[in-house]
């Protein structure tokens, strides 16, 4: 599967696993190039806190636009280290 953005690959794997119809992919098939840090955090009640990151694509913000769970609670242990795209990214 690829996650593109504005034009770009923003991560490729073979190695996905989906959670409510969300593929989630292995953080490090990630093109780091387009990824930053953000602060933005939220919380699932049966996966944990979720933390995000920026896509930037020729200067272009797609802001929290991926999202990944750093230490998820037990019945989601599977996407630990693991991210998920949404706002636009394709994944497919």
């Amino acid at each position: 599967m690829e996650a593109q953005w504005s034009g770009k690959v923003i991560a490729s794997s073979n190695n996905i696993v989906k959670v409510n119809g969300n593929a989630y992919f292995p953080l490090e098939d990630l093109d780091q190039a387009f990824i930053q840090a953000s602060s933005h955090t939220t919380e699932c009640g049966w996966k944990g806190t979720a933390n995000y990151y920026n896509i930037v694509v020729d200067g272009k913000v797609n802001e929290n636009a991926a999202w990944f769970y750093a230490n998820p609670k037990e019945a989601a242990k599977q996407i630990k280290g693991r991210v998920a795209f949404w706002k636009g990214v394709v994944v497919n």
